[in-house]
């Protein structure tokens, strides 16, 4: 068998349901948030804090800081760091959400 007709063969993805901005969103067991929410079209995740433009994931490995939300209560966690859990709360953060 080839290596693609392995890959097109897996099994579906394991869901796991977290709350985004108050709207529950069933999402990948093992995305990181950015990924989970770019899934569901969600593009702007932060508001920037001098222009309150809206930024969003952008290098999805930590270094940008464009991914800023608040999860679980505690403000300033980057998404694309972040795995998803079950009952997850996640919201958008900064000026003007």
């Amino acid at each position: 068998m080839a290596a693609f007709s392995r890959i097109a063969a897996a099994a579906e993805p394991v869901l796991l349901e977290i709350e985004f901005d108050g709207r529950l969103l069933p999402v990948p067991a093992g995305a990181s948030v950015a990924a989970a929410l770019l899934l569901h079209g969600r593009q702007a995740l932060h508001r920037a804090a001098v222009s309150g433009l809206p930024r969003g994931p952008y290098c999805m490995m930590g270094v940008c800081f464009d991914c800023l939300v608040e999860i679980d209560g505690r403000p300033g966690q980057q998404a694309c760091l972040a795995e998803v859990r079950p009952g997850m709360r996640v919201r958008v953060t900064g000026p003007g959400r």
